[in-house]
């Protein structure tokens, strides 16, 4: 019996795939506990529907996240931050500091755990961060320390 699974089943296959089982497996177990239904040709269709808008909707999401990738590279972050002798910050920047400058100077929100920033910075200069806006899509981010 061919049905379409709602749920994913170990074993058997992942939700919204249509695969075929034994028929008592199909009536005695998968349909009463709502984990299938019978694969016909209209629940195939519906099914289609359902891939095709969640395809557009991915779309949709990496296009966007493809508009925030160049907005982010246009920005031009400067923060101030008190240094001694050659450059040395007494503190550091940390990626929670330059999301709060984005989100002052630029008015985004941007999340500090998608910033990618192997160590907090000690020294003025000009940084270039990576900013990963979604998987596959990433962003420079023009950082600037500068003597306050």
């Amino acid at each position: 019996m061919k049905v379409i699974l709602l749920k994913d089943v170990k074993g058997q296959g992942k939700q919204g795939e249509v695969v075929n089982v034994s028929d008592g497996y199909a009536r005695n177990f998968l349909l009463p506990k709502d984990l299938a239904v019978e694969a016909t040709t209209g629940n195939i269709k519906t099914l289609e529907k359902q891939n095709q808008v969640k395809k557009q909707k991915k779309q949709q999401e990496l296009q966007e996240a493809k508009d925030l990738a160049a907005k982010i590279e246009k920005f031009n972050i400067k923060i101030k931050a008190k240094s001694g002798e050659g450059g040395r910050l007494f503190g550091s920047v940390t990626s929670k500091d330059i999301c709060d400058h984005v989100k002052k100077q630029e008015d985004i929100k941007l999340d500090k755990k998608k910033l990618v920033l192997p160590e907090p910075i000690r020294e003025l200069g000009v940084k270039y961060l990576e900013f990963k806006v979604c998987p596959g899509v990433t962003a420079k981010l023009k950082v600037q320390v500068i003597e306050e």
